[in-house]
């Protein structure tokens, strides 16, 4: 699939979740999964994520917030370390997962903060190679 929204959508879901990541993403697609992933590439990414209105910063932390409060870990963890690309540092990420904590509750945050742990060792690690 190659279109414009599809194209862009594609450099930015790059950028922010990493080469490595989107590459295994659409290469382990198969006949059932790849509408799924030309849908997220197209639209989430081509047609929100590229839109003027936000940074990508910005879109990173009502990503983080929203994730959290949906208990989503994998893709919670995936969009830490997006939200690291962004900009974000762990301090701002601390905030807005205290803030999930206050209006999503306790378990939420509890479940955020350690998946964030894991993500910022993850980060870490790759930068020492």
């Amino acid at each position: 699939m190659s279109n414009e929204k599809y194209d862009k959508g594609l450099q930015i879901r790059t950028q922010v979740l990493g080469e490595e990541y989107v590459n295994r993403s659409i290469q382990n697609a198969d006949d059932f999964t790849k509408p799924l992933q030309e849908l997220v590439t197209e639209y989430c990414w081509g047609h929100v994520w590229g839109r003027e209105g936000l940074s990508l910063k910005e879109r990173s932390m009502i990503n983080l917030a929203m994730i959290s409060a949906l208990n989503r870990p994998h893709e919670l963890k995936l969009h830490i370390r997006g939200a690291l690309r962004n900009g974000l540092s762990r301090e701002q990420i601390r905030e807005i997962l205290l803030q999930v904590g206050i209006y999503c509750g306790v378990p939420a945050a509890v479940d955020s903060f350690r998946l964030a742990r894991e993500a910022f060792a993850e980060a870490d690690a790759e930068s020492t190679r």
